[in-house]
């Protein structure tokens, strides 16, 4: 197998990464100052009194030491500066270079695919679409299934209902034969006997 190329490091970023590093170094520096300085006062004062030489040693040391976190800082300072200036130029590269790439690889796809391509394409894939939806129409219509004459379902369904009609009537129950009529006459009771009742009826109303 081949081993894989190692990628070379942008120079502009190696440029960032040394200022970082020098960056890191001069404020280690820094701290280290201030805290000569803050002894050199201290001893300074402690002296003021008693050892006006050593006191003025210490101011002297002092000095020096604030003359060289000055030239620390200022150094500090210009780094600061120009690794971010390099910064935004590696991200402004970065970005020029992913457009231009990304550039190329369109116009690459526009000379491999024209315009008449596209539309050809387009009107593939709605011929396509078009016969899958007569193939699906075709598989979901009914095996052996025919268009049926309305007027023939009309002329069936009355045929039908004079049937049902037909047996409705022949279930209707016929009226039985009416009771004969008694021979003899019914005797009426006899006038005579009414007015024997309406008679005593009188007789005793009249005895009272």
């Amino acid at each position: 197998m081949f081993a894989k190329k190692e990628e070379k490091p942008s120079p502009i970023r190696e440029v960032v990464q040394k200022l970082r590093q020098t960056e890191d170094m001069l404020l280690k520096k820094q701290e280290h100052l201030e805290r000569k300085i803050d002894e050199e006062m201290k001893t300074a004062k402690a002296n003021a009194s008693k050892n006006k030489h050593s006191a003025m040693q210490a101011l002297r040391r002092k000095r020096r030491f604030e003359k060289q976190l000055q030239q620390v800082d200022g150094t500090l300072s210009t780094l600061e500066m120009q690794r971010e200036a390099l910064e935004e130029a590696l991200m402004s590269t970065t970005v020029l270079t992913t457009m231009k790439n990304a550039a190329s690889v369109l116009k690459r796809v526009h000379l491999d695919l024209s315009v008449d391509q596209v539309n050809n394409l387009m009107d593939d894939i709605a011929d396509q679409q078009e016969l899958t939806g007569e193939i699906l129409d075709a598989i979901s219509a009914p095996v052996g299934f025919q268009d049926v004459d309305e007027d023939e379902l009309e002329k069936e369904l009355e045929a039908l209902e004079e049937e049902a009609l037909e047996a409705a009537l022949v279930q209707v129950p016929v009226l039985g034969e009416l009771p004969m009529v008694p021979a003899e006459k019914v005797a009426k009771p006899k006038a005579k006997k009414v007015e024997e009742d309406e008679d005593i009826k009188k007789l005793e109303k009249w005895a009272l």
